[in-house]
């Protein structure tokens, strides 16, 4: 299997794509694509409560990259062709780091080539992406970024 290299431009997110900023999408570049489509689940494996999926979107097509600030909606046709799934959160499209105050956790973008169009409807959870993706994997690349969050300042006395 082909590998991609993927670059988020950062190791730590940035707070603007967080809960404690505007919760926007990241830009995402992925290089070495040769299949027409990708897809990508954003993960955290360090939740409390076990892997939390923060983020699916499938049939990207065309290059692969993904620009920052991608609508939550289902379906994508401007700047970029794509579907999107529900996260863990229970919404549409991407949803940004959140892990409790005082810890730091690992987010793993996980980027899959693939070779053809993959026939899931927009809101479809982690589970029939990935079924959905068995047997059409040609290509696979990850990055891993960071976030933590501090405990707020108390009011002084």
């Amino acid at each position: 299997m082909d590998g991609l290299y993927i670059n988020l431009g950062f190791s730590v997110f940035p707070q603007k794509y967080t809960c404690d900023g505007t919760n926007v999408s990241p830009r995402i570049e992925i290089r070495g694509i040769t299949t027409p489509y990708c897809a990508v689940i954003l993960e955290d494996p360090d939740c409390p409560g076990g892997t939390f999926t923060h983020w699916l979107i499938w049939n990207v097509a065309g290059s692969g990259s993904l620009p920052e600030g991608l609508p939550a909606r289902g379906k994508i046709t401007d700047p970029v062709t794509a579907v999107q799934g529900r996260n863990d959160h229970g919404t549409l499209g991407y949803y940004g780091p959140c892990p409790p105050r005082e810890s730091t956790h690992r987010y793993f973008f996980r980027v899959y080539g693939v070779r053809e169009e993959i026939d899931l409807d927009p809101g479809a959870d982690r589970v029939a992406l990935e079924e959905a993706l068995e047997d059409l994997i040609e290509q696979y690349g990850e990055a891993m970024a960071a976030y933590g969050r501090k405990i707020e300042a108390s009011p002084g006395v």
